[in-house]
């Protein structure tokens, strides 16, 4: 076998693993796609006669590529949302299988792999920095050690696992005490009802947890059916079984719906492909839901620190 059909097979046996790491650094199935290949293309202009191990060489130059990408989308985020008004950005946020399919990729293949990793997972490392990203994915979930990790993101190795210790504490949340756990883990199974109702559409389950005068609010850029004269308008109605069967009615069109942390409170994510697009936020009496407010404001969205229960 000749050296580059050689290394070219070395590369094929690499590539799912390659093409993990890179989906789970990047979130996006087409671009961790890209960032394979430009691995291999490296791997074609490089001189590989010194490598040892070419799986974590291939390992290394991934992350780098993946770590600049994130960088680059990070910069283009911050500028197109300083442009783009409320109505825009949302519709950037949620039209991304229809751009998929457009561009020839798969929409049902990503959807499937982000329900893998799992979209809750997916949407918490959206809200670290690239470095804390780059450092939590690489060792807590591919067990790259700290002294390969750090000249990626060109830091010490103490620097990198502080860097994987911040993101670790976001994505999984930090109880302040006995007391607010206990009080969260009551909020979490009335919501996990909650959810178990709006599923299977049955109305008596849902009003048996919500307060009879529970008020529902929807921001502006959350309402989907919006007649003309309410557009860019929010909406608040009381009384649960005055809201309740048309939520039940609206809920059928969400997918990548998943319990998670706001702010250290249960709440309920809208994550489709793992691309946020709204919160449900929860004020509850005892154990029934007093307040749901639908947050889709791009601005409000981030700063909202989200974390899995």
């Amino acid at each position: 076998m000749h050296d580059q059909d050689a290394l070219t097979e070395r590369f094929e046996e690499s590539r799912p693993h390659l093409r993990a790491v890179a989906y789970r650094l990047l979130g996006s199935l087409s671009e961790a796609e890209d960032a394979v290949q430009e691995a291999w293309l490296r791997l074609n202009r490089a001189d590989t006669a010194s490598v040892d191990n070419l799986g974590g060489w291939l390992t290394t130059v991934v992350s780098r590529v993946c770590l600049d990408m994130l960088r680059a989308r990070k910069s283009r985020r911050e500028h197109a949302e300083d442009a783009m008004d409320v109505t825009d950005a949302i519709a950037a946020r949620t039209t991304e299988p229809a751009v998929l399919a457009a561009h020839g990729n798969d929409p049902e293949s990503e959807a499937a792999l982000a329900d893998s990793v799992g979209t809750a997972l997916l949407v918490v490392l959206d809200t670290l920095t690239p470095a804390e990203r780059l450092a939590f994915v690489l060792h807590d979930l591919f067990g790259v050690p700290f002294e390969e990790i750090a000249p990626i993101v060109k830091r010490t190795p103490e620097a990198a696992r502080q860097l994987a210790s911040r993101a670790r504490r976001r994505v999984r949340g930090t109880p302040r005490d006995a007391i607010l756990d206990a009080s969260r883990e009551r909020q979490r199974a009335v919501l996990e009802a909650f959810v178990r109702a709006t599923r299977a559409g049955d109305l008596e389950a849902l009003l048996a947890v919500l307060e009879p005068d529970a008020v529902i609010h929807i921001e502006a850029a959350a309402r989907i059916d919006a007649p003309p004269d309410e557009v860019g308008k929010p909406r608040e109605v009381r009384g649960a079984t005055a809201w309740a069967p048309r939520f039940l009615e609206m809920t059928r069109r969400l997918h990548g719906v998943q319990l998670v942390l706001l702010d250290g409170t249960p709440g309920l994510m809208v994550a489709p492909l793992g691309k946020l697009s709204r919160v449900l936020r929860f004020t509850f009496a005892e154990d029934k839901v007093a307040r749901v407010e639908v947050i889709a404001d791009p601005a409000r969205l981030r700063a909202l620190e989200i974390a899995l229960p």
